[in-house]
């Protein structure tokens, strides 16, 4: 069953924008190869945190959505957690509003 979810997570301010595209793409490939589909990337920039995490000030921000199976996330989540550029991740499941409109037969 294929679900919305949504990851963002933050990566170090001193990363170049050579190793900040090598990072999405790393975690883009990953979720692919775990059956990730429909999956849109935003680069968000650089922002000022709101509390500083392991002494930085600021963070790049990444935005994920993509749809898949609830068993993409932990591989997705474990990369994340090892990783030395990634300060902070989360994931959360979208609440998906389409409601499927049938046509009624009035007689």
């Amino acid at each position: 069953m294929s679900i919305v979810y949504e990851t963002m997570y933050i990566l170090r301010p001193d990363l170049t924008d050579e190793l900040v595209e090598q990072n999405v793409s790393k975690f883009e490939n990953l979720l692919r190869e775990q059956g990730g589909e429909n999956i849109e990337i935003q680069n968000r920039g650089k922002r000022r945190l709101a509390y500083e995490i392991g002494k930085h000030r600021d963070g790049i921000y990444i935005q994920m959505n993509y749809s898949g199976a609830g068993s993409a996330i932990a591989p997705l989540e474990r990369a994340m957690r090892l990783s030395e550029e990634v300060i902070r991740y989360l994931t959360i499941k979208q609440e998906v509003s389409a409601v499927k409109s049938e046509e009624v037969a009035t007689v």
